[in-house]
């Protein structure tokens, strides 16, 4: 028995070092292995600051759910047909009212409604406050914006030298009963009126517009830039405006070469941010985009000018400066069914020198052949950093409007390199003219809630973003 409990001891001894020795040996590893894992946590945390998450593995891959729904991170929290008068435009904005509801304003892309206000207070519960009709039912209300209570609405007729034509400033402090304030008159012989405004500080209106005064060299060059002082309401008042050199009869340099999709040489987004307000961020449709000094208002000069046409079919439509990273985000328009003017893409720009604007990268898109039997695939709007306290604000994603091709997202931490991150493709509504819906625009609120439009018969949309 003696000898055995000797034997014990002395094996639980020689057990006892060993474990010691291993621990010893195990804590320098442990310790190693804690601050690799530790600076994994630091990396990831710093990335989460500087740029997006990587995506969540797709609960379908990005295909077609049971609903009809192509969903890749991003999740449908509601979907409204708008009272069947869903075909929207490119105006989109975010109104906290007076009594704390949420009110997004949505512009039509044709008659017979003007403009309609959804309480998205509860985005998985949008309820209509109301929807206008139109004055006459050759116009549309493509674009409006919004500050404070004060809403701008663009009135662009279907032919020239009809009324009304210009832009009209709504009271929308009780958004059951928007009061019209006054209204700027655009029309003349040759003017179609407002096709796109921006209104952010609520003292300056910048839009693309005919004149009665204008008289372009080609027909289709009927819209410039104009600037709109709007500080009193109710007397909104030109300060300055700039056009294309040679699109104006009397001009004296020669008009530009057409492009073989002629859309016109005219004046589309007017982008300006109070990060550089002495400057316009100005799409010019087939003319490219120009970065405007408009320190003086009433003389507005271009500094530089990029296109990317020829080669490429023209119709420039935004442009979005990310002015902490150096860099530009510029669009083109998809118009032609069928893809008959591919690629219409989203370019990333270094624009560290803005006198000299290199592009860098697209976003990547899928093969368009998948696409282009039905409507429109291309690239459209983005959202645009609009700089109100309403907006979602990010230089590291963007989100931009396909058409058939539904609502993207691209992580642009590496702009050299963007990577696809998401995408939302809904079922066509019934009655749908192209078998499909076609996506038209993007806003993100400051909650995250995402909202896209249908510009045919579709309506609202609301989104969360899974990444």
């Amino acid at each position: 028995m003696k000898a055995k409990t000797l034997l014990r001891k002395v094996t639980s001894a020689l057990t006892g070092s060993k474990k010691k020795a291993a621990k010893k040996k195990a804590a320098p590893a442990k310790k190693k292995a804690a601050k690799k894992t530790a600076k994994k946590v630091a990396k990831k945390s710093a990335m989460r600051k500087s740029a997006v998450n990587k995506p969540a593995v797709s609960r379908n891959g990005g295909r077609a759910g049971a609903d009809g729904v192509v969903s890749w991170n991003f999740k449908q929290l509601s979907h409204n047909l708008l009272g069947g008068f869903g075909g929207m435009g490119e105006g989109m904005s975010v109104q906290v009212a007076p009594d704390g509801r949420r009110i997004i304003w949505l512009a039509h892309e044709s008659a017979p409604k003007n403009f309609t206000a959804v309480d998205v207070s509860d985005p998985r519960k949008p309820k209509v406050v109301i929807q206008t009709d139109l004055p006459q039912s050759h116009m549309r209300s493509n674009s409006l914006e919004t500050c404070g209570n004060i809403m701008a609405v663009a009135y662009q007729t279907q032919k020239k030298n009809l009324k009304p034509a210009g832009m009209e400033l709504f009271d929308i402090s009780v958004p059951e009963k928007p009061r019209s304030i006054s209204f700027f008159d655009c029309s003349g012989e040759d003017s179609r009126g407002v096709h796109q405004l921006w209104f952010a500080d609520g003292e300056y209106v910048h839009m693309a517009s005919g004149s009665p005064d204008w008289k372009g060299t080609n027909p289709l060059d009927d819209q410039f830039y104009r600037i709109i002082d709007v500080r009193n309401p109710s007397k909104p008042t030109e300060v300055g405006r700039w056009h294309m050199p040679g699109t104006k009869q009397g001009d004296n340099v020669m008009p530009p070469p057409r492009h073989p999709l002629d859309k016109g040489y005219r004046a589309h987004n007017c982008n300006v941010y109070p990060q550089r307000p002495d400057r316009c961020y100005l799409a010019y449709i087939d003319g490219g985009m120009h970065v405007m000094d408009i320190s003086d208002k009433s003389n507005p000069k271009r500094i530089s000018s990029w296109t990317n046409s020829p080669p490429y079919t023209g119709f420039m439509h935004t442009v979005v400066p990310l002015f902490d990273r150096g860099l530009m985000l510029v669009t083109d328009e998809s118009t032609e069914n069928n893809a008959k003017d591919w690629p219409k893409l989203v370019w990333v720009l270094d624009a560290r020198d803005e006198t000299n604007l290199v592009p860098i990268s697209t976003c990547p898109l899928p093969d368009h052949k998948a696409y282009s039997a039905r409507g429109r695939f291309g690239a459209h709007n983005i959202h645009e950093n609009v700089p109100l306290p309403t907006c979602w604000q990010s230089d590291q994603v963007v989100l931009g409007t396909f058409f058939n091709g539904g609502l993207r997202a691209y992580d642009i931490a590496n702009p050299y390199q963007p990577q696809a991150i998401a995408t939302f493709v809904p079922p066509p509504a019934p009655g749908a003219p192209t078998g499909t819906t076609q996506i038209n625009d993007v806003f993100v609120d400051e909650r995250e809630v995402v909202y896209c439009v249908d510009r045919h018969i579709g309506g609202l949309y609301c989104l969360e973003m899974d990444f």
